[in-house]
């Protein structure tokens, strides 16, 4: 099976990431997308983070109802911080039979010659890029990546978070089971 796995904090998840999957999963052949929550990004401090349970909870809420995508807290049991390198030998190892891709976004994409051993997953794994407002795709590498055409959604997981913590509404920025679950167990109430 063909798996795109898409690395996130998801601090929170949000529609623009949920757009940017079932662009993927209509307009290539990939099969399934798996949301990897990483507990603790290499290039972003924890503190800001809300507990990885509850961001891999609120991750389950948004994609439940979508058989083609998968949540997976395969991180929280692998060396932190988390590397994609790490996390990609790991599934290829235990699933053979997949075939994994990655996707990310162009600002990513721009640094991942900073990522460790980057050239081992470009030269191993397809790179599925989105733009990102700001950020253009340039060929850095070799390998070309594959360019989707998504639809442009300038939504941040900060934007959400500051606007919870003003007091403002985060309906329709996230899926509406997501907006209660944050509102009821008040997260993201305090300031990062």
């Amino acid at each position: 099976m063909n798996i795109a796995l898409y690395f996130g904090s998801f601090n929170p998840i949000h529609i623009g990431h949920l757009i940017i999957a079932n662009h993927v999963l209509n307009e290539t052949s990939i099969n399934k997308i798996w949301f990897i929550v990483s507990p603790q990004n290499p290039f972003k401090e924890s503190k800001t983070l809300l507990n990885e349970f509850d961001r891999l909870h609120l991750v389950r809420l948004a994609t439940q109802d979508d058989n083609r995508i998968k949540c997976s807290d395969i991180e929280f049991n692998l060396p932190k911080p988390s590397y994609t390198t790490n996390t990609l030998t790991f599934l290829s190892e235990k699933y053979p039979e997949h075939q994994f891709s990655i996707i990310i976004g162009s600002d990513s994409y721009q640094n991942l010659d900073k990522w460790k051993n980057y050239e081992t997953i470009i030269n191993n794994y397809p790179v599925y890029v989105y733009k990102r407002e700001g950020h253009e795709i340039k060929k850095t590498f070799e390998k070309e990546p594959v360019i989707l055409n998504a639809p442009l959604i300038e939504i941040s997981a900060s934007q959400i978070r500051e606007h919870i913590r003003s007091a403002k509404s985060i309906r329709y920025l996230v899926p509406e089971i997501v907006r209660e679950e944050i509102e009821s167990r008040k997260f993201y109430k305090q300031k990062d």
